[in-house]
């Protein structure tokens, strides 16, 4: 049977170290303590953590977050031998069977995969997939190269970056480690109030925080001046790659620029475990000359989130996908219709 346990995911997963975090067994666990079903599908080499959410009448969607698992790739997740290969038959055959064995309105894939504008950009979805305009996760980001070592690092920064990052030293603000997740998440609901984006509730912060700190995998850092906290974030890492996902700010001291001076000791955490990247984790889907044409003047959306994280001398990428495999058609139609509306 191609279905795995948690522990013969993990084993999967040991072969292939660097997949997506959003792969691993540990974030299985986090979404299906929050209403996911979690299946773990291994078949001719090829594997994906393949989540479940119920909706009304017995129907569900599915989703592969950051898959299929399809072999070893090169550090900064660069585009791999298999990539180009037909989908293997038979672990798309066990995929299909399971969704529709769950009555999946369709499943959706974010592959872990960059575009690469050389070769034209988005790749051919696999056989029976579309490209969709819904994406789950952000197309978007910027990558920081952490091979160098600090100075260099710095050096690939803008001018402004760096400054502020030394202005928070000289004032006074200071980056520690802490476990105080409910606080993290006071600091992080006012910030999503003021900005305008949705949070998780406590209890999600806190159990990704109990399934990663232990192993090693993330790490809530604090700035603070005179013991007043000013801005956190959760930095995650897996094999050789680091994600920025979660931030949080208050208005108060921002003239003491502490969210530069936490991201640079975020950088200096990941590259102490051995990462190569930092991702930041999420930019305004438009191609690198429209933000640099608009950043300056657009404060819309992510646009106040990419004038702060261009300036950490990172790459611009785009990830493949997403795609989408449809089950029931007009179901499908009406979720597409309803997802639209939701974001205009």
């Amino acid at each position: 049977m191609p279905w795995l346990s948690t522990s013969e995911w993990e084993d999967f997963l040991a072969r292939h170290p660097e997949a997506h975090i959003l792969q691993t067994a540990a974030w299985g666990e986090l979404k299906a303590d929050f209403g996911w079903e979690v299946h773990r599908c291994v078949a001719d080499g090829t594997g994906a953590q393949l989540l479940f959410r119920s909706l009304p009448l017995g129907f569900t969607i599915a989703y592969i977050p950051k898959g299929p698992v399809y072999g070893l790739q090169g550090p900064g997740n660069e585009p791999r031998d298999s990539v180009d290969e037909p989908a293997r038959e038979q672990f798309w055959t066990e995929i299909d069977a399971l969704c529709r064995q769950r009555r999946a309105i369709a499943l959706k894939v974010e592959p872990d995969l960059w575009q690469d504008p050389a070769n034209g950009g988005a790749a051919k979805p696999p056989p029976g997939f579309r490209h969709s305009s819904h994406a789950i996760q952000p197309p978007r980001t910027i990558l920081v190269d952490l091979q160098d070592d600090e100075e260099a690092i710095q050096a690939r920064m803008k001018q402004k970056t760096r400054y502020n990052i030394r202005l928070a030293s000289r004032k006074e603000v200071v980056v520690r480690s802490s476990a105080d997740v409910e606080a993290f998440y006071e600091l992080i609901a006012v910030t999503g109030e003021r900005n305008e984006f949705g949070v998780h509730n406590a209890a999600y912060y806190r159990r990704a925080y109990e399934l990663f700190h232990p192993r090693g995998d993330c790490e809530l850092l604090v700035a603070e001046y005179q013991h007043q906290r000013l801005a956190a974030l959760m930095v995650f890492s897996h094999g050789s790659r680091a994600w920025y996902f979660y931030g949080a700010s208050l208005e108060e001291h921002r003239e003491r620029m502490p969210t530069y001076r936490l991201q640079w000791e975020a950088m200096r955490w990941a590259r102490a475990r051995g990462c190569l990247t930092y991702d930041l984790w999420g930019i305004p889907d438009e191609e690198e000359h429209t933000l640099e044409d608009q950043f300056t003047h657009r404060s819309d959306g992510l646009w106040g989130v990419y004038r702060f994280k261009r300036g950490f001398g990172g790459v611009v990428r785009r990830a493949q996908g997403p795609w989408d495999r449809v089950y029931q058609p007009w179901m499908y139609r009406a979720m597409m219709w309803w997802l639209g509306r939701q974001d205009s």
